[in-house]
């Protein structure tokens, strides 16, 4: 099984890959191809991808069973001893006063920063 993931591609590249894949998502397109034709979609994706970025997941024998190749992503696979993991960008600014990936709500809460709400006075 193939699967091909895109983001902000043209649309000529979807309607190119819906020849060969179905798509279930928005951008998102799975599908049993041969070997062959996977090197030369994925060859064709890299060519009409313009400014967007594109994923492809595929199986082969081995200890994981799949692999992945990225194309113009932030995110990139590398080998470790035989397994491939995804190395994600540090993170450029780092201010442990607001750890990324929290929400402002949580922010609030663990530093003391809550904002009370104003109350309108009762009509009388």
């Amino acid at each position: 099984m193939t699967v091909i993931i895109l983001t902000a591609c043209p649309p000529g590249l979807r309607g190119h890959l819906t020849q060969w894949l179905l798509e279930i998502s928005a951008g998102v397109y799975v599908g049993h191809i041969s070997a062959r034709v996977r090197r030369r979609l994925w060859a064709r994706v890299k060519d009409l991808a313009g400014p967007g970025r594109a994923l492809i997941v595929y199986q082969i024998p081995g200890e994981q069973r799949l692999s992945f190749e990225a194309h113009d992503h932030h995110w990139t696979p590398e080998d470790f001893d035989g397994i491939t993991l995804i190395r994600r960008p540090a993170n450029p600014v780092f201010n442990p006063a607001m750890p990324s990936g929290w929400s402002n709500a949580a922010r609030r809460r663990r530093y003391g920063r809550r904002q009370q709400p104003t109350r309108r006075p009762a009509s009388e």
